[in-house]
């Protein structure tokens, strides 16, 4: 059974615009609804929280109306991170969770994610099996057996407790200055509360959202006025969250950025040296760099690559009992922990590691030497095939030659975004460059 609705990580798409329209949330909630419901008993409820998009409002009513229709009860928890509702729909006994949010990406855009009963993001097979439900005749609950909503006032602080719990209870953040960015997304009440509870003194940015501003020009993807408050404050590091708060980059005191594989590679290492990295295995997905890949082998530790998607480096982590895994993005799972990514529980793992050693950020932010990288991203049409195009393929194929023995090429489409993702290792630089310029030309003439 294939999917349309869905992709990498939920239903995305730009708001009021297909498939993120009020219309079909509301066929969405009723179909999922519908799913859950399977069993035909009455004792049934979701959890849904969101970012702080504009949009979010809408989606959330629609959402709701959908799932109440079917019979299920609605515990709509507001503005929380990703990793919240992960945790919440397991602590809540709830059949399902939502997460409305879009992530890293600008306000315009919202998408759907649906967790399950164990706190895990659904599979393909699950969120086919919705599509299907969603392209037929939902059946509507009686009118006595219409679903119930009520807001869950604590469930911020249910998080920001478990969260805290985390962090090594010898442990403390007295004498950390620390710069903690929250994108004006879903963290922005719960990042700094847990900070200040653990001791560091804060420099708080992105931490007024107005429902248009969510990862504009701050977070994980934009860490330049962190970068500056850093040195400007003289912090001892920064924390730059996106969105929806499932991913993060560390900042050192000079401002400089230590990415999702410098974060795993160090996470690895001292875990390994601790006899609890599970299976002695990283997870991590085909953009991560040959460097950390190289450096894991040599304290022999396993690098297991998966497909681009926080979703499928968890389901092989679990496929394979393993207890770390993340992207390049900064997504960083522990499952010891959570049951997704969570950028805030990753901070707070490198604040850890920071205090039990001594050591500055700039001593723990590069924990391998990075093999050259590059990655462009080309807009196209999505009614469009470029990937299929002879030129496209030959131009695919002459750079896979070329690097051979010296690098590698990846090519994807992404799964959130209309664009074609161009990404090329190698320790030639000028040969890195030259693949990289002729196979983004190839895919702009097609």
């Amino acid at each position: 059974m294939t999917r349309k609705l869905f992709g990498t990580d939920g239903v995305r798409g730009r708001a009021n615009s297909h498939p993120m329209t009020a219309e079909n949330a509301l066929r969405l909630g009723a179909a999922a609804g519908r799913f859950f419901r399977r069993d035909g008993s009455p004792a049934h409820r979701v959890v849904i929280g969101k970012d702080t998009r504009l949009s979010g409002y809408m989606f959330e009513n629609a959402l709701t109306a959908g799932f109440t229709s079917t019979g299920m009860n609605v515990l709509l928890l507001g503005p929380v991170p990703t990793p919240a509702v992960g945790l919440l729909v397991t602590s809540m006994r709830a059949d399902v969770g939502v997460m409305i949010s879009a992530s890293h990406n600008p306000h315009e855009d919202n998408g759907i994610k649906f967790f399950g009963p164990d706190g895990f993001k659904l599979s393909d097979e699950a969120e086919a099996e919705i599509e299907a439900i969603m392209a037929g005749d939902i059946e509507p609950a009686s009118a006595a057996n219409i679903g119930r909503a009520r807001r869950i006032d604590d469930g911020l602080y249910r998080y920001v407790e478990r969260v805290k719990s985390t962090f090594p209870a010898d442990l403390n953040l007295d004498g950390l200055k620390v710069v903690v960015d929250c994108a004006n997304g879903a963290a922005y009440r719960a990042a700094p509360q847990v900070l200040w509870e653990l001791g560091a003194e804060l420099v708080e940015l992105g931490v007024s959202p107005n429902g248009l501003n969510i990862n504009h020009d701050c977070g994980s993807t934009s860490t330049g006025q962190a970068s500056e408050a850093v040195r400007r404050e003289g912090a001892d590091v920064g924390i730059c969250l996106d969105g929806d708060a499932d991913r993060v980059m560390i900042l050192d005191e000079t401002g400089q950025v230590a990415g999702g594989d410098q974060i795993m590679g160090l996470f690895a290492a001292r875990w390994a040296e601790e006899g609890r990295l599970a299976g002695n295995t990283l997870v991590s997905t085909v953009m991560s760099n040959l460097g950390l890949e190289r450096f894991l082998g040599d304290k022999g530790i396993t690098l297991h690559r998966t497909n681009v998607g926080d979703r499928y480096v968890v389901e092989a982590m679990r496929a394979g009992g393993f207890n770390l895994g993340g992207e390049q993005s900064g997504h960083i799972v522990m499952t010891d922990y959570a049951t997704t990514g969570d950028g805030l529980l990753a901070g707070l793992q490198f604040l850890a590691e920071m205090k039990r050693t001594g050591r500055p950020a700039s001593a723990l932010r590069q924990t391998f030497t990075p093999v050259p990288q590059k990655l462009t991203n080309v807009r196209f049409d999505p009614a469009s095939t470029p990937l299929e195009a002879k030129t496209v393929k030959s131009a695919i194929a002459d750079a896979e030659a070329r690097l051979v023995g010296q690098g590698r090429l990846l090519i994807r489409k992404s799964g959130t975004e209309p664009l074609i993702r161009v990404m090329a290792e190698c320790e030639d630089d000028g040969l890195l460059n030259q693949v990289i310029t002729d196979v983004v030309r190839a895919v702009e003439a097609a």
